[in-house]
């Protein structure tokens, strides 16, 4: 289990990832190398499974956000692994989610225009296997998105 300061390095790295270990190191009051240990020992028992970039599909030229909502029929017993497959297989999904409840399955797919959201809807979104029921929204803002906890 983390430590008070672990956790002071968790915030500074959710704070600023691209920080160099010493501007991290200094922020989170450790030395470098002490920084450099306890994130190596994080990394090792999965506390930190990786440092990302995020893209800003906008800056891009990606305009359009969709969060589909799939529920699937279930009488097929593959219905799940293979709506899956065919969802990986389309460029413009970004994210596939899996739920319990009354929705199956969320994607989130980009587009660059509204042509274009309109032709991937319809060339691949509504070919995608055993969909029962579906609904779509469009990303109007983002309010928040983080991945911060108080740690």
């Amino acid at each position: 289990m983390p430590d008070a300061t672990d956790r002071r390095i968790l915030r500074q790295l959710l704070a600023d990832p691209d920080a160099s270990n010493s501007a991290l190191a200094d922020r989170a009051g450790v030395t470098t190398a002490s920084l450099w240990r306890r994130v190596e020992r994080m990394r090792a028992a999965g506390v930190i499974s990786a440092i990302r970039s995020r893209i800003d599909w906008r800056a891009l030229g990606w305009e359009v956000e969709v969060s589909l909502r799939f529920t699937l029929d279930k009488t097929n017993p593959r219905a799940l692994d293979e709506f899956i497959a065919a969802a990986r297989e389309v460029p413009e999904v970004t994210e596939i989610q899996t739920f319990l409840g009354s929705v199956d399955l969320r994607l989130s797919v980009i587009a660059r225009d509204m042509a274009h959201w309109q032709q991937v809807y319809r060339d691949r979104i509504l070919t995608l296997p055993h969909v029962s029921d579906s609904d779509a929204l469009m990303l109007v803002s983002t309010i928040k998105d983080s991945a911060e906890l108080t740690l």
